[in-house]
């Protein structure tokens, strides 16, 4: 009989609330993109945008390698970060359904009364539905969070094989120029123990020679220390191959990925904002009760938070939070603006000193093989050369940071644009 009049209060609450399940599941079988999506799921235009983005890097150049490597040889806390809010997601999507809840209690006779509630909420001022969308931009978050973390992986990974081929350049330049060096130390040596020059001058000579072999070794440490950190992140070597990184820009920073990041931010707050007013308003449900004692069915009208004296101040307080997520957007919208003009500028300045140091280096070039030709031909002593030399050597070396300089910055511009992994692979 209890049972009867438990599927009778059952059957009342499903004729109320449509108790057909829709299809609103995600896969989270972990295959693919972690941006993928269910095509029978609400789609994000966040989450779409970020699958969609495409690499600067060119396709089979070195870069692309180590990309890769960085991404496939990740394991970050972000994705399972991204992993838990969608299942968080999944659960909230269920919750316009209705809820089981067992209670067991005592009696006046201090029997054991057990007893099955079902509860389901008819209207509820947009509380549920906030909830949802409050866990759907969670989601966007989440993924924001992650293309950050893995465009900065791959920023890197780079800048590590950027400074080592730097390192490499410079510590052979430095290498080459000591060879040189030598040779004039050879020849001021002869003059020294022929009477003809000042033991300073050999002095002077051996104190450049000093000062490149530190610069070769500094070099040298850079370049190992960057191919060690970049292996123990990979796994893997690379080979030193210097190659022109080139990468062709969006011409504004519209595409940040900290102002897509703000915009979910923003979301999610307005949402948790309507929830936290929906529960000053009262709520309608519908319950259902099987039990020991007998079955039965009815209507409530309850309030998820007790009014009092501070309720319109509360209320307040949520408008209020709304502005603020807002206003946030345009705060990171102008932040954003001024990084990326500052780092134009930059890159924009470290390309004019690569082209002076170039031109200034060649200059010297071409007054040093004058002053060695006048050597040569007996007109110049050495002590007026080695000094020449030495000025080309600092311009050449300025030429090659300058030029690794305009590589790091294209990197962190295009890493902050979310252009340094293809969001189908993260």
């Amino acid at each position: 009989m209890y049972l009867a009049r438990g599927i009778s209060a059952i059957a009342l609450l499903c004729s109320l609330t449509a108790c057909d399940l829709p299809n609103t599941g995600q896969s989270l079988d972990g295959s693919g993109s972690n941006f993928a999506q269910a095509e029978d799921a609400p789609q994000s235009e966040v989450i779409s945008s970020l699958q969609h983005r495409r690499s600067l890097l060119q396709s089979g150049s070195i870069y692309g390698e180590v990309a890769h490597s960085a991404l496939t040889g990740s394991a970050r806390a972000s994705e399972a970060a991204l992993i838990s809010a969608k299942l968080r997601a999944e659960a909230q999507s269920k919750n316009w359904l209705p809820s089981l809840r067992p209670t067991v209690s005592l009696n006046d006779l201090g029997e054991m009364v057990a007893s099955i509630l079902l509860e389901q909420i008819l209207f509820d001022n947009g509380h549920r539905k906030a909830e949802r969308a409050f866990a759907a931009a969670d989601v966007e978050v989440a993924a924001v969070t992650l293309a950050e973390d893995m465009n900065d992986r791959v920023e890197t990974a780079l800048g590590l094989y950027v400074s080592g081929l730097r390192g490499d350049e410079k510590a052979a330049y430095a290498h080459r120029a000591i060879r040189t060096m030598r040779d004039f130390e050879r020849v001021v040596v002869g003059r020294v123990n022929g009477g003809v020059s000042d033991r300073s001058d050999l002095n002077v000579v051996q104190s450049k020679i000093s000062g490149m072999q530190s610069q070769m070794a500094t070099a040298n440490d850079a370049a190992r220390t960057a191919r060690a950190e970049l292996q123990a992140m990979t796994g893997q070597e690379f080979p030193a191959a210097p190659q022109r990184l080139e990468l062709q820009l969006p011409p504004d920073g519209s595409t940040y990925l900290s102002v897509l990041k703000a915009k979910a931010e923003a979301t999610r707050a307005i949402e948790q904002a309507k929830m936290e007013r929906a529960g000053f308003l009262p709520q309608v449900g519908a319950t259902g009760q099987i039990g020991s004692e007998g079955s039965g069915a009815g209507l409530q009208l309850n309030m998820a938070e007790p009014l009092g004296l501070g309720t319109p101040a509360a209320l307040q307080a949520v408008e209020a939070n709304k502005q603020a997520a807002l206003r946030r957007i345009g705060e990171v919208e102008e932040e954003a603006r001024r990084e990326y003009s500052r780092e134009m500028q930059r890159l924009s300045s470290y390309r004019r000193q690569e082209q002076e140091a170039l031109k200034l280096a060649r200059a010297s070039r071409e007054t040093y093989r004058l002053f060695k030709a006048q050597f040569e031909a007996g007109q110049r002593p050495v002590m007026d050369v080695i000094p020449i030399y030495e000025e080309l050597v600092k311009r050449e070396q300025a030429y090659i940071d300058a030029k690794y300089e305009v590589v790091l910055i294209q990197l962190a511009l295009a890493s902050s644009l979310g252009l340094l992994a293809d969001g189908d692979e993260i």
